[in-house]
C-alpha cells in the first residue's frame, strides 16, 4: 500500500495549506510519492480515523501520523536510506527551535497580511466556517482583514530577519542544500503564493531570492502549482 496524504483543499482544487506544503516538499526531498486525499475545513469526519481534527495526515500502511513535525520525524525514521530531513538526532533540537520560530513569528505575521485573501480562495462549502473561526481569531471581519493586509505588510520584514541573515550567507537554510528548515519556512510563503496576489518582498531580498530557488526544486513542483501570485 502506497503513501496517502490527507491535505487541505480550497476553491477549484487549490492546495494552499502551509503545513501541507512542508510535508509535500519533505516527501519530494525523500524521493517519495504520496496520493493526495483532499480534505475540506468542514470535513472533519474524513480524518476522524487519525484521532484528531487537523491536516496534514500521512498514512503509510498501518502507520497514521498527524502534524507536520511528527510526519517529518516519521519520514526520517521510516526511510533512513533516503536523504535526511532533520540531519540526525543531534540536529533535531535546533530544527525544532526553527520550527517554533516559523510557527510563532513568521506564520502569524503572514496571516495578518493574507487571511482576507485566503478567505476568497477557500472552498465555497467552507466559507461560513472559515469566516466564523477567523473573525474570532482576528477580531474583525474578513473584509476588514483584507483591507488591513497592506498595513501589516511591513511587519513581515522583521519577522524574516533570522532567515534573511542565514540566507545572506548560505544558499539554503540547510546550508549548501535544503532540509526541513527550508521546507518549514517555505510553507507560509507558498501559502501566500497560492492564495494571495500581494507582492511580499522586493526582488533583491535574500528570502525572496531563496524562495525562487525553492520554487525551482524538484523540477519546479511548487512553481507549477496553481496560485494567485501576480505575474
Amino acid at each position: 500500500m502506497g503513501l496517502k496524504l490527507y491535505d487541505l483543499v480550497g476553491k477549484d482544487g487549490l492546495r494552499y495549506s502551509p503545513f501541507g506544503w512542508r510535508v509535500r516538499m519533505s516527501l519530494l526531498h525523500k524521493g517519495l510519492e504520496a496520493e493526495w486525499e483532499p480534505v475540506n475545513f468542514t470535513d472533519k469526519d474524513k480524518i476522524a480515523f487519525s484521532g484528531q481534527k487537523r491536516v496534514p495526515v500521512l498514512v503509510d500502511g498501518e502507520s497514521v501520523v498527524s502534524d507536520s513535525w511528527a510526519i517529518v520525524n516519521y519520514l526520517d525514521e521510516a526511510y533512513p536510506d533516503s536523504p535526511s530531513l532533520l540531519g540526525g538526532a543531534a540536529a533535531i533540537p535546533m530544527m525544532r527551535a526553527w520550527n517554533h520560530y516559523v510557527d510563532t513569528i513568521v506564520h502569524p505575521a503572514m496571516a495578518k497580511i493574507i487571511v482576507g485573501d485566503v478567505f476568497d480562495n477557500v472552498d465555497p462549502i467552507d466559507m461560513d466556517y472559515f469566516r466564523e473561526t477567523r473573525e474570532q481569531i482576528f477580531g474583525k471581519t474578513m473584509e476588514q482583514c483584507k483591507e488591513d493586509g497592506e498595513r501589516h505588510l511591513p511587519g513581515l520584514v522583521p519577522a524574516l530577519l533570522p532567515a534573511r541573515r542565514q540566507l545572506e550567507e548560505y544558499a539554503f537554510i540547510g546550508g549548501d542544500s535544503p532540509n526541513f528548515g527550508d521546507f518549514c519556512l517555505f510553507g507560509p510563503l507558498q501559502w501566500a503564493r497560492c492564495s494571495s496576489p500581494r507582492k511580499l518582498l522586493p526582488e533583491d531580498h535574500a528570502v525572496e531570492q531563496w524562495r525562487q530557488r525553492m520554487l525551482d526544486l524538484f523540477d519546479g513542483h511548487a512553481r507549477q502549482a496553481p496560485c494567485c501570485e501576480a505575474a
